[in-house]
């Protein structure tokens, strides 16, 4: 039987297509290598994904006394959260919307057979 060990991140002020490139990356790696890569991406959704990863193995690690090395990421989803609808006036009166999308950012990790 196989321990699920999970960690979620919720209302991340970046829009969900973005986190989404960040955590394809990572989706199916060992944890070690998945933090590794985290470090040097240029995005600026990694340093919360490699901070909601670290947090994972924490909780492996602590509560169920897994090694890291032993873990590899089986379930990574970002997901739209609530829009906050904001306004920037413009020319002549007129207000422009903006849209303030945000994520909610679930990890899912599993011990190696």
């Amino acid at each position: 039987m196989a321990t699920d060990i999970s960690a979620k991140l919720s209302y991340l002020p970046i829009s969900a297509q973005k986190v989404r490139l960040v955590v394809d990356t990572v989706r199916g790696k060992p944890v070690v290598d998945a933090i590794n890569t985290l470090k040097f991406l240029q995005k600026s959704a990694a340093k919360p994904v490699e901070k909601l990863l670290t947090s994972a193995v924490s909780n492996a690690e602590e509560n169920f006394g897994i090694s890291r090395d032993d873990l590899f990421v089986y379930m990574i989803t970002a997901d739209e959260a609530p829009t906050r609808r904001w306004r920037r006036f413009g020319a002549r009166g007129r207000f422009k919307p903006i849209l303030r999308r945000t994520s909610h950012v679930n990890v899912v990790l599993r011990e190696r057979q």
